[in-house]
């Protein structure tokens, strides 16, 4: 599965031993869709949904002495740092009954977006999908979202259903 990435950003897969640091995106992520909101949720969402069959990668911007005019450093001395993440899991389209890969998170910090690197990460995630036999990917967006919905748009995605909520006064 190997998806072209802008100069500078590698894509690697991350392990079950990064709920913490996963924990601390989703919290960045919603944090910028609903600023002061309650986010106690998010490590019981984490929790619940992370495991080795709900896969996350990190994109990663390469900082190496070659990058700031520097003699260049091997590919194992180059440090790096996450940007970014895709977090994938399964879901069943209750129309067909069909397996699916899902899109728990797409995160790309705010100074690196408009580069491509959503664009990459959701093709890494439709390449996977397709490996594992998937026909569909679905994913959750806000309506507020207007940048995400763009790009998902861009990718040829359409909505399917809307999700509806209604707020209940406690009595």
């Amino acid at each position: 599965m190997s998806v072209s990435l802008p100069a500078g950003y590698t894509l690697r897969q991350g392990s079950t031993l990064q709920r913490a640091l996963l924990l601390k995106f989703l919290q960045i992520t919603y944090a910028e869709i609903a600023p002061g909101g309650d986010q106690a949720h998010l490590a019981e969402t984490v929790d619940q949904y992370f495991s080795n069959e709900t896969p996350l990668w990190w994109m990663h911007q390469v900082v190496s002495e070659e990058l700031v005019g520097l003699p260049s450093l091997s590919a194992s001395q180059a440090k790096t740092t996450a940007i970014g993440c895709l977090w994938l899991g399964t879901a069943i389209a209750q129309s067909t009954g069909d397996r699916h890969t899902h899109v728990f998170l797409l995160y790309v910090a705010p100074a690196h977006r408009r580069r491509g690197l959503g664009s990459a990460l959701m093709q890494h995630a439709e390449a996977w999908a397709k490996q594992r036999g998937d026909r569909q990917i679905s994913l959750q967006v806000f309506t507020a979202n207007q940048p995400a919905l763009n790009l998902y748009r861009s990718l040829g995605y359409e909505t399917e259903s809307l999700w509806m909520v209604k707020e209940l006064r406690r009595e």
